[in-house]
């Protein structure tokens, strides 16, 4: 039985967002510099595109009506929660994505470090020497928010360690995925958590937009992902400090 839910406050939790995602402006300026043809080019975007349909109507777990609007940053938001993913993650499915935040960027860092290697591991590229990549490197930007509202503690984590197994992704999702949905029902906030990737890491998964407080960007980091004999090793720099 999970306790009830309790005041959660904590301020600046760190969430890495992939730079690229961050840019302002439409990769379709890219296209074409003509304002009439950007704008038919743009209404055929809206048409197609994910996040803009989920804006106008939602998806088929989150009304628009619990996105934000008007606030700054609003669209980083909203795209937390409009993008699920193919498979989900671990505390929410297909349907409604959620805020995953963690309370130090060390663990931060190592969560989105498993998934990257993760994702190299995967891949088969057959034109290269041992058929995967022999390095990639990309930039992430550290989103800080504030959360201050009841939710529910995953604790002891003993109790929740079937939510909490680290392999194999994305089925070991699945129990995890299921409480996640009787506590939506019950009309939670998110759930704290214990970091699968880095011990002692606190995370925290928000169901609700409107209780993501003061996004805002802070630092931006390079990871860098070189192939070894045994997988891949990571490296980590700062390359930004102020936006």
């Amino acid at each position: 039985m999970i306790r009830p839910a309790r005041e959660f406050r904590r301020q600046g939790m760190h969430r890495l967002i992939p730079s690229r995602y961050n840019e302002t402006g439409t990769v379709l300026e890219d296209v074409t510099d003509d304002k009439a043809m950007l704008g038919d080019a743009a209404q055929l975007d809206a048409a197609t595109n994910e996040r803009i349909h989920g804006e106008l109507y939602g998806l088929s777990g989150i009304s628009q009506f619990e996105l934000v609007y008007g606030i700054p940053n609003a669209h980083i938001v909203r795209a937390a929660f409009l993008h699920p993913g193919p498979f989900g993650s671990r505390f929410n499915d297909t349907t409604r994505g959620a805020w995953y935040a963690a309370a130090a960027v060390e663990t931060s860092l190592a969560e989105v470090t498993y998934h990257k290697k993760k994702r190299l591991a995967d891949m088969v590229v057959p034109d290269l020497p041992g058929g995967r990549p022999d390095e990639e490197t990309a930039t992430y930007d550290d989103w800080q928010a504030d959360f201050h509202a009841p939710f529910h503690v995953l604790e002891p984590r003993e109790a929740f360690a079937h939510c909490l197994e680290p392999e194999p992704v994305p089925q070991c999702y699945g129990p995890s995925q299921l409480l996640a949905r009787q506590l939506l029902a019950e009309q939670s906030n998110g759930v704290v958590y214990a970091s699968v990737r880095r011990k002692g890491g606190v995370c925290v998964a928000c169901f609700r937009p409107g209780l993501v407080y003061r996004p805002r960007r802070a630092k931006r980091y390079e990871l860098r992902l070189r192939a070894t004999r045994d997988g891949y090793a990571a490296s980590t720099r700062t390359v930004q400090e102020h936006f």
